[in-house]
């Protein structure tokens, strides 16, 4: 296992994390604790998890687990989220003061610990000012309640919009951004990874193999089925990452994708989760898994370096769409400018 610096902060963490969604629903309370202790013995050290997952009980189950291990507990580091709905109430949910304040105290009762390493605000809230949120994890931090912080699933003007007011203001500076990112979903190329890298912020994707897509696993021309990220409905067009089964794109993707396994001898998913793992402003793929044998496959991705040929393939036949201004080559070729040689 490798390991980077989390974002812009001092903490290190293994370059892969172990996502938690499935603890408490796809995973009951024996199975996740052997994929907690699976991910551990590989040398990760990352966990993430947030309230909304199985509606806390993810982090009841983390927070029995890290009681019962009290020395493994020692070393990981621990990244939750507030900001969807845990209640009926109007101020159940949000980004507003209030609403974390509640938030993270019942996360850190949940997981039984006085302090965790990354809060998360899980998406943008449109009625709360990012004043009032940046404050209220400023704020987290000096009580030492938390040791950093960063988001998930904002947008490129978010991200910088925060940023920069924190930095206005005096607050401590976000580490993280949370974005679905892999070989099918590189629409944050265009303004949210150049804005995560302007302001150092590390890049912790979810849905790295894409609802299973990138693990082999579906043909073409056959209708998709079984377990999903977000639910194992085909009719459903497996909306979080579109009607891939009828969309050329996606088979030529596919089909880089096997090239490459088959060349080096690895699983399509270890070579797709190798690819993301060599993007700019990468610190940590987030592996979801609902049985000690599926994470293992995907921990093997750890070690595995791609030569330049096989990134540049897989590169080229996953490149996003970029027709459209203000990303197509006539926007990129208007952005251009080199320092002329003199004229003689």
């Amino acid at each position: 296992m490798r390991y980077r610096t989390l974002g812009n902060s001092g903490t290190v963490v293994s370059v892969q994390a172990l996502g938690t969604m499935t603890f408490g629903g796809e995973a009951d309370e024996d199975t996740s604790g052997e994929i907690i202790r699976a991910y551990l013995d590989a040398g990760g050290n990352f966990l993430d998890t947030a309230d909304v997952y199985s509606k806390g009980v993810s982090e009841q189950i983390i927070g029995r687990w890290l009681a019962a291990n009290r020395v493994e507990a020692e070393q990981i580091v621990i990244a939750t989220k507030g900001r969807f709905p845990m209640g009926p109430g109007a101020n159940d949910y949000g980004a507003s003061r209030r609403h974390l304040r509640d938030a993270l105290d019942s996360s850190l009762a949940r997981l039984g610990v006085d302090f965790v390493d990354l809060y998360q605000i899980h998406a943008f809230d449109a009625l709360t000012p990012l004043e009032e949120t940046l404050r209220f994890l400023d704020d987290a931090i000096t009580a030492g309640k938390i040791g950093a912080y960063g988001f998930s699933n904002f947008t490129g003007w978010q991200l910088t919009k925060a940023a920069w007011i924190a930095k206005v203001h005096g607050f401590a500076p976000p580490v993280t951004l949370q974005p679905q990112y892999s070989l099918l979903v590189r629409g944050i190329e265009h303004e949210i990874v150049p804005a995560a890298q302007d302001q150092a912020i590390g890049l912790l994707p979810w849905s790295p193999l894409a609802g299973g897509w990138l693990t082999g696993k579906y043909q073409r021309d056959t209708v998709p089925t079984g377990a999903s990220r977000l639910g194992d409905d085909p009719e459903r067009g497996m909306e979080a990452y579109g009607p891939r089964n009828e969309d050329e794109h996606t088979w030529r993707v596919l089909d880089a994708l096997k090239e490459v396994a088959d060349q080096t001898g690895a699983t399509q998913a270890a070579v797709a989760l190798a690819w993301l793992d060599a993007q700019p402003a990468v610190t940590s793929t987030i592996l979801g898994a609902r049985s000690v044998e599926q994470l293992q496959q995907n921990l093997a991705a750890a070690d595995l370096e791609l030569e330049q040929a096989a990134l540049d393939r897989l590169t080229e036949a996953s490149t996003p769409r970029t027709e459209v201004y203000p990303y197509g080559p006539l926007a990129v070729q208007q952005r251009h400018r080199a320092i002329a040689p003199p004229k003689a």
